[in-house]
């Protein structure tokens, strides 16, 4: 049984956005590129990249080393068909950590301190806690899969979390919640943010 496997949730539809924004590009990569190339520089056991939106143009544009991409056909239902694609493909392990396509603020240092604060304590869940703030990646064990496998729709996992009270741990890191991009002014600023030039809109 491997440990802890990482799901990178890269399926969305980016209505917000109007363009596929797997495909941003960010430096020598392109948005997705740049979060899977972070996981994959973890400690993470398994990284399983689960495509949904654009899922064609996302996979010619990464450059995946020891990740594996999955597509999930039901995208437009909700996050929750992507997370159960990822549980179907990492198969039996410890725990999950569920980590954002569009959140390129989360670095392997991050990563690595929420596994290892995971494995001192082995919550039913965690949160990591960014200087007061909940934020990804989160961290499930495997007493969470059948719950997570009866999730639909958007946000659903949250509200889980929400409900779960004490059984929830807080993985506090010192930095400053990193944002997700949603729009096009987001992702301007996270180029700005780490010293990039945007493309042109």
């Amino acid at each position: 049984m491997a440990g802890v496997c990482g799901i990178v949730l890269g399926a969305g539809s980016s209505r917000r956005l109007g363009r596929p924004k797997q495909t941003l590009p960010l430096g020598d990569t392109t948005l997705l590129g740049w979060v899977v190339r972070d996981v994959e520089a973890s400690s993470l056991d398994r990284v399983v990249v689960v495509v949904g939106g654009a899922a064609e143009a996302a996979r010619a544009a990464l450059v995946p080393g020891r990740a594996e991409v999955v597509s999930n056909a039901a995208y437009a239902s909700g996050c929750a068909s992507s997370l159960l694609a990822g549980l179907d493909a990492v198969g039996d392990c410890d725990a999950v950590m569920l980590l954002l396509g569009d959140m390129p603020g989360v670095d392997a240092a991050v990563i690595d301190s929420a596994r290892a604060d995971w494995e001192r304590h082995r919550p039913w869940a965690a949160v990591t806690d960014y200087q007061g703030r909940p934020g990804h990646p989160f961290v499930f064990s495997s007493a969470t899969f059948g719950t997570l496998r009866g999730l639909h729709g958007d946000k659903a996992v949250w509200k889980v979390l929400d409900t779960q009270g004490d059984r929830v741990r807080r993985m506090e890191v010192d930095r400053p919640l990193p944002p997700d991009v949603d729009t096009w002014d987001d992702y301007v600023a996270v180029c700005e943010r780490l010293g990039l030039v945007p493309a042109a809109p």
